[in-house]
């Protein structure tokens, strides 16, 4: 499943199906809520596009070039006829879904608790969750659930392979440990580490020696500082490649391996027997990030191989995940959903995390912007106070 696949609108199911709030599974939504959102007709939407740039420049990871620091978002604005409007991160596809939900009532595209109807593309997911809590005067995390905390752990997604950063041929090391630093003084309290370094930027053995020295000098550098150390090859490594890792760091209390290697059921097995027998056992096997195998990752969960489950926010979709959470959970399976890009897909997962529970920690892409406030969720030792502002608690201040 990749991550730019999408459920589709289809024109002729909205226009054929009679949504009335019987068709939800709402015996516990308050019939109140569903009345109010009865009375909001979508009349008009609206692409935005608007610039944000990332906290630092960011470099390469084990497979991709330079990322660079200034990028831009689409949004999608949806405006009522009682006035109200909510906003969310999309593409310029979603031109082709305006038509489609237009003249809608929102409840008939949503409620609380069930998310958007399945047959709504993705694109419009997050918007019209916004709206909802907009209009309902909720934070979503209350209207999806709210069966967690609102203090949820955040780790910063943002200490790449720092020292092939142009400007960093002298820092060497250095320029990785300033980073982890920011990080630090930021609020962070968990690292999210790039390794991987020997799929593709410096000859294997190599690259591994040096994923090995990085992790270790972040670990001797940040010890006693309450920091937790996460590593993600992004697949560059084979299962081989991987164990040798391990082997390197045992000093080293690892949260998470996350992206060893492309998902599979025989080399999963593999890596965790090997991870419970080696002083690894409290250390999470983390995938289901790029293109996944959701049927191989939840194989891999039903036997406590696979402990987290990372499918994008946007990729998969925000709906689409308030339904899986319980089945995971079921399976003893965590979720951490992909945020990285935009601070915008950490704060949604910040909601689901507290609207959902079962998340164990959310990734966090620090950005700025001069057209977006981004809302109230400050970083304090490592957790987020997830915003109690109605919907997301975002504004655009694009004009």
């Amino acid at each position: 499943m990749k991550r730019s696949q999408f459920i589709k609108l289809s024109g002729t199911a909205i226009a054929g199906t009679a949504l009335v709030p019987s068709l939800w599974s709402c015996s516990s939504i308050a019939q109140s809520q569903i009345k109010e959102l009865e009375k909001h007709v979508i009349d008009r939407c609206e692409l935005v596009e608007v610039d944000f740039r990332w906290s630092r420049f960011v470099g390469k990871n084990g497979r991709l070039d330079f990322h660079g620091q200034k990028h831009k978002n689409t949004l999608l604005k949806i405006y009522t006829n009682q006035g109200a409007m909510g906003w969310g991160l999309s593409d310029k596809k979603a031109s082709e879904i305006i038509p489609l939900i237009k003249n809608k009532k929102v409840s008939d595209l949503i409620t609380p608790g069930n998310g958007i109807i399945e047959t709504l593309d993705s694109r419009v997911d997050t918007a019209l969750h916004d709206l909802m809590g907009v209009i309902l005067n909720e934070p979503v995390y209350k209207l999806i659930g709210n069966k967690a905390s609102n203090q949820v752990p955040i780790y910063s997604g943002m200490i790449y392979l720092d020292e092939l950063n142009p400007g960093s041929e002298t820092k060497g090391m250095d320029a990785i440990l300033e980073n982890c630093e920011w990080d630090y003084n930021y609020g962070y309290r968990q690292l999210k580490v790039k390794i991987g370094r020997s799929g593709r930027w410096y000859p294997h053995q190599k690259g591994l020696e040096k994923d090995i020295e990085v992790v270790n000098l972040i670990h001797n550098t940040f010890k006693g500082r309450k920091t937790q150390i996460l590593v993600d090859a992004n697949d560059m490594y084979s299962l081989e490649d991987t164990i040798s890792f391990l082997k390197g760091i045992t000093d080293v209390p690892l949260y998470w391996m996350e992206e060893p290697f492309i998902e599979e059921l025989d080399a999963g097995r593999k890596l965790k027997t090997w991870m419970n027998e080696n002083g690894f056992e409290n250390t999470y096997y983390a995938d289901g990030e790029r293109k996944p195998n959701l049927d191989v990752c939840l194989q891999l969960g039903k036997e406590q191989v696979m402990d987290v489950l990372l499918a994008d926010v946007m990729g998969y979709g925000f709906s689409k995940w308030i339904k899986l959470m319980p089945q995971i959970k079921k399976m003893n399976m965590q979720a951490s959903p992909h945020s990285w890009g935009s601070a915008l897909k950490t704060n949604y997962n910040l909601h689901l995390a507290a609207g959902l529970g079962n998340v164990c920690t959310v990734e966090g892409v620090t950005c700025l912007s001069d057209d977006i406030d981004y809302g109230n969720y400050p970083i304090i030792d490592g957790v987020v106070k997830v915003s109690d502002a109605p919907g997301f608690g975002m504004k655009i201040l694009k004009k």
